[in-house]
């Protein structure tokens, strides 16, 4: 056999094998990686609210009102501070609100603080009390690159940063965001007002400080938007939805973006709400080529499982976030509800919460690795 041939039968071998791998490594998706919840405390069926399939649950776990006798909290973003708190910024609304109503009607930024990232979260009151009397949802907070705290409201405002020194604030009104739509359509950034010929306020916004400096927007519609400018921009729109190359996918009724940057890959998670099921792409520089990864998470995937085997079902699973460190995603943070939205009425034993899970980043971004060097070597 001459030596051409057999060089050409080694590489086709090693492509058939790194083939092989690839599937393999494809069959886990991020789902894979939620690890079972430690419980900061015994695990409670009397005395709280919710249906049997989220009891017993931890109550310690997150941000909760578990007699359910004030508040309803949702969204919730966990940033560290230097001391070694944990500070979560999130929205809550009274409970004489319906879930349907309170969202839109009630929702108010609030911030929360724990020794431990699972909690328990303290509630310390209204992040921007001095502003529309604290309104806010879709909220989320970050550090800038001044070491300042910035939190972001959206969805029932225009798309507002509010900045402190303080992780415990006061949190005082920087300005809105500002979009350059970059030749895309304004939509991907913005609500197209139903009343009026003009576009108003920004949905479930997402900001990253990127590695390069940079800080990233994603909104509802997932379109990656950059800005070289600071937090308020104006963000460029980069592209469009990162699921638009994929028929296959659903291309309505998506929401709730979260992203982040691991492993040397940009991430976004994002929700297909009547499925209740979310989906994972990631892209090499944050802004092109965004590749579907698979599902990431699901109702039925029951991924808050406790150590001991306990598992609570909860009807809704939104707003994920991802809490990052030394590189890699350690947490994942949840709004969930244990009846459908409808059915959750004022002054009722029915609420939402956020959850804490933890994940095995590292290995998360191991197989990512393995996956992104697979295809390379098959493109060759």
């Amino acid at each position: 056999m001459s030596n051409l041939r057999k060089i050409s039968n080694i590489v086709v071998v090693f492509l058939a094998a790194t083939i092989s791998l690839t599937a393999q490594e494809k069959d886990k998706t991020l789902i894979d990686f939620f690890l079972p919840m430690s419980p900061q405390g015994k695990l409670v069926s009397e005395g709280i609210w919710g249906v049997p399939n989220v009891l017993p649950r931890d109550i310690k776990n997150g941000l909760e009102d578990s007699t359910m006798k004030k508040s309803c909290y949702w969204d919730g973003k966990i940033v560290r501070s230097d001391d070694g708190k944990y500070h979560m910024y999130a929205s809550r609304w009274d409970q004489s609100f319906s879930h349907s109503d309170g969202w839109h009607l009630g929702s108010k930024g609030v911030h929360a603080v724990s020794d431990n990232i699972m909690g328990p979260y303290i509630d310390k009151g209204l992040l921007w009390p001095q502003w529309k009397e604290g309104m806010g949802h879709n909220v989320i907070g970050l550090r800038m690159h001044d070491g300042r705290y910035a939190t972001i409201t959206s969805e029932i405002t225009d798309g507002e940063v509010f900045v402190s020194k303080n992780p415990e604030g006061p949190f005082e009104l920087l300005g809105k965001i500002e979009v350059d739509p970059n030749g895309f359509d304004k939509g991907l950034a913005r609500y197209q007002n139903k009343t009026k010929p003009s576009y108003g306020q920004m949905s479930n916004v997402g900001i990253l400080l990127r590695p390069d400096g940079r800080y990233m927007l994603v909104g509802r519609s997932t379109a990656p938007m950059i800005s070289d400018n600071g937090i308020l921009g104006p963000y460029k729109i980069m592209g469009d939805r990162v699921y638009k190359n994929y028929p296959e996918l659903p291309q309505d009724k998506n929401e709730d973006p979260t992203l982040w940057y691991s492993g040397g890959l940009y991430h976004i998670v994002y929700n297909n709400w009547p499925s209740k099921t979310s989906h994972h792409f990631t892209s090499d520089d944050g802004l092109h080529n965004w590749t579907y990864r698979g599902i990431a998470f699901n109702k039925e995937a029951m991924v808050f499982k406790y150590t001991d085997g306990t598992v609570n079902n909860w009807e809704y699973i939104e707003r994920p976030t991802a809490y990052v460190e030394n590189g890699h995603v350690t947490h994942f943070m949840f709004s969930v509800i244990d009846v459908g939205k409808g059915q959750d009425k004022s002054n009722d034993n029915h609420g939402s919460k956020i959850i804490v899970v933890p994940f095995d980043g590292n290995a998360f971004d191991e197989h990512m690795q393995k996956i992104i060097k697979a295809e390379k070597k098959v493109k060759k």
